[in-house]
């Protein structure tokens, strides 16, 4: 047993690296992406529609991956899904055209997809089942630490080295990534070597649907990616339209990264020893969903960074809890499609944001977009509560 503890520990944290710096290093080109696109001509609708091209793709090959790694292992698309996020930041170097920028986001996309389901799921297959919250406090924290440092650095970046080199910088740490994964994952993960099958695709997709806490945890996730979506795609643009510089986008995302990853451990911890789980999302949701809006009300640094702080810790507590939930309520061989139908859901969420939200900023300005983004925020904490709540409580 400790022999088993220690090797998942170790595997936990090659997973945590690898995650992190893959993350950093493809949301490095977050803040960047939508500066870069508007020096060569992009408006704002446009924007929105290259973002949202990356999270279409990432979104709508999240579950077919998912379903891959359930079948052939974890290692084939991970490995390949690294391979599509540093080649795509390579390829933004030499882009010349917003059209170019979005084809090379598709790319960006397919390579999240393959990558992101997989890894989550090879956490919970080598993780002790009493430690589950826990192992996802960490890994989450490595996650959204990359995840939201990662546009800090490249505004930092931007400003030292210029915007173009920002993704080469990006693939270079993607690309070091892949070889840590190659030769340090082994090539099955503990659930993979146990010899369990898989059912088929149909009926493990109509099992999940009928899994009511599934539902609540993919609605929570949608409608937070939704204000997430916000966040990183109309951000730096309004930081710049406060009169502020790339600096600033470094510092309002860096107190975002640095609130989200401090609170993953503590929610971690929660989670394993609460017995209503459900209640630690809907109070992170709503706290999301007030400091979304409140962004609105922001016309200074501090401010800015104060509301991104309360907005870091919120997401921190909501998405923790809920990827050890969604890893928690569904069997072992189905986990890769769940994790698959999680990220189609983060990266639907945010490409209906980037894609809708930039329409109305044009229109009546940054506050109502912040303020839209806000009230659907809470709008789907209700509905988290209703659907979590009307299933029979699993023996926790």
């Amino acid at each position: 047993m400790e022999s088993r503890k220690n090797s998942a520990g170790r595997l936990l944290f090659i997973a945590c690296t690898i995650s992190f710096f893959c993350f950093f290093g493809s949301y490095m080109r977050i803040p960047i992406v939508p500066l870069f696109a508007t020096s060569l001509g992009a408006d704002m609708v446009q924007v929105g529609l290259i973002n949202g091209a990356f999270m279409l793709m990432a979104g709508a090959l999240s579950i077919p991956s998912g379903l891959i790694s359930d079948r052939l292992g974890r290692r084939l698309p991970l490995l390949g899904g690294m391979i599509l996020l540093a080649g795509s930041s390579f390829l933004l170097y030499w882009s010349s055209s917003p059209l170019q920028m979005a084809g090379i986001y598709m790319l960006f996309g397919v390579g999240l997809s393959a990558f992101s389901p997989t890894l989550m799921s090879y956490v919970a297959d080598f993780t002790p089942p009493e430690v589950l919250g826990q192992a996802y406090g960490w890994y989450t924290m490595a996650l959204y630490g990359g995840m939201t440092l990662g546009p800090a650095a490249g505004g930092f970046l931007s400003t030292a080295l210029g915007l173009r080199q920002v993704f080469l910088v990006a693939g270079g740490l993607i690309f070091a990534m892949f070889f840590v994964a190659l030769v340090f994952l082994p090539a099955h993960s503990a659930g993979h070597r146990s010899g369990g099958t898989c059912p088929a695709i149909m009926p493990a997709l109509k099992s999940l649907m009928g899994n009511r806490p599934l539902i609540a945890c993919l609605v929570a996730t949608i409608g937070g990616c939704f204000g997430f979506g916000m966040f990183v795609t109309f951000m730096p643009l309004y930081i710049r339209s406060q009169g502020m510089n790339t600096g600033a986008v470094g510092f309002v995302f860096a107190t975002q990264a640095l609130a989200n990853a401090l609170s993953r451990l503590p929610a971690g911890w929660l989670y394993d020893r609460v017995a209503d789980r459900s209640l630690l999302v809907i109070g992170g949701l709503t706290v999301f969903a007030m400091s979304l809006a409140a962004f609105g009300l922001c016309h200074s640094l501090v401010s800015l960074m104060a509301t991104a702080a309360v907005m870091g810790i919120s997401m921190g507590v909501a998405f923790t809890v809920t990827c050890a939930l969604i890893a928690d309520v569904v069997p072992q061989e189905m986990r890769g499609l769940a994790m698959g139908c999680y990220n189609t859901c983060v990266y639907a969420g945010m490409m209906l944001n980037s894609v809708s939200i930039g329409a109305v900023i044009k229109g009546e300005g940054f506050r109502a977009g912040f303020f839209l983004s806000g009230a659907a925020g809470l709008i789907v904490m209700f509905l988290f509560g209703f659907l979590y709540r009307r299933h029979i409580p699993l023996a926790e």
